[in-house]
């Protein structure tokens, strides 16, 4: 059998479909997967790392605004189809699976022409473009969260890697810890922005370094631009260690007691599976869709919600400081985290896809 994976652009992508791909290895030890992506993204970087085939078509970006770069759309559309049906004509794929992004539409585009099985998997809690179009050329649409308003829609979760949804916090804790050069047994913040990194995030909490190390907290942060963080530490301050990007993210959780993050749907999904407290800071743009993918998890009570614009060092000294040294309260926040997200989405959206290759 023969599988064509589409997606890429950022981790919101690519995570979820690397996921898939490594459960359908593991559903049919000898199905073949191509992945495909565009020169932009971090997959030209992380699906060879996994050891996956990928091809590459030219994005389609879709402009926010009116402009000639929207009058330039179709003939790009155009020529991304004409590519994408070179890889089709290569790969011959007996089904093709999108998780969304610029690379989708070409390849629902040409999956229906040629008839070939289709699978849908959305990530966020509002649709994107690309996904309210393919959902229309499928029954066979998997979301990572209930009430997404897509039609044929089966609630799945969001697939994720292997090594976070049966990751155990406290039995891999000493090790996550000694990983990073942390000290073993001080309260841990973990920060990031996502592989991008976030200005307002970096400056807030870098800038609360002093307050964090007087109540004996240390930081683990993935700063994506390190040069955004000067935590102006003194010396024998807890640790304050400072990563660009974090690849073993299931050691950063393991290492952490409460983490500061953006809520794009995979971390929302990673951070409540593992059981992680948070603090989410929604990204300011878009459609609102990072507020809704944290909003199960707040309501439950796994998480704290705030605005980018009120991110301060005073909130982090007022509110991130006095929660990270109540373990009661973290443990409790644990709890309601922890179960409120399928850990198999893997295999669902696996298991989808060779059903739909089947019919």
């Amino acid at each position: 059998m023969r599988v064509l994976l589409a997606g890429g652009g950022t981790a919101g992508h690519t995570s979820p479909l690397l996921a898939t791909a490594a459960a359908l290895r593991e559903l049919d030890p000898g199905i073949s997967i191509t992945c495909l992506g565009t020169p932009r993204g971090l997959e030209v970087t992380l699906i060879p790392e996994a050891g996956y085939a990928l091809e590459l078509v030219p994005p389609v970006p879709l402009p926010r605004r009116p402009g000639a770069d929207l009058a330039r759309v179709p003939g790009r559309l155009r020529a991304a189809v004409r590519a994408t049906g070179d890889v089709f004509d290569r790969v011959k794929p007996d089904v093709v699976a999108g998780f969304g992004g610029y690379v989708s539409v070409p390849a629902y585009l040409v999956a229906r022409r040629r008839k070939t099985p289709l699978v849908v998997h959305e990530g966020n809690a509002i649709p994107g473009i690309a996904n309210k179009l393919g959902a229309r050329f499928t029954h066979d649409v998997a979301t990572s969260f209930p009430d997404t308003d897509l039609p044929h829609a089966t609630y799945t979760g969001l697939p994720i890697r292997r090594s976070i949804s049966s990751l155990d916090r406290q039995a891999k804790r000493a090790e996550a810890r000694e990983f990073f050069g942390l000290d073993a047994d001080l309260p841990t913040l973990l920060v990031t922005g996502g592989s991008q990194g976030a200005r307002r995030i970096n400056h807030a909490v870098s800038a609360a370094a002093r307050d964090l190390a007087a109540a004996g907290v240390q930081v683990l942060h993935a700063a994506g631009r390190p040069d955004e963080v000067r935590p102006h530490g003194r010396e024998g301050d807890p640790p304050y260690v400072i990563r660009q990007f974090i690849d073993r993210m299931d050691l950063a959780y393991a290492a952490a007691d409460l983490i500061v993050c953006r809520s794009g749907a995979n971390t929302v999904t990673e951070v409540a599976a593992v059981g992680l407290p948070a603090a989410f800071v929604p990204l300011p743009i878009g459609n609102g869709e990072q507020a809704l993918n944290a909003k199960p998890v707040v309501e439950a009570g796994g998480a704290l919600l705030i605005d980018d614009a009120a991110l301060t060092p005073m909130w982090i000294d007022r509110v991130v400081i006095p929660l990270i040294s109540d373990r009661h309260r973290l443990e409790a926040m644990s709890k309601a985290a922890s179960g409120l997200v399928p850990r198999d989405a893997d295999r669902k959206v696996a298991a989808m896809i060779l059903a739909a290759c089947r019919e």
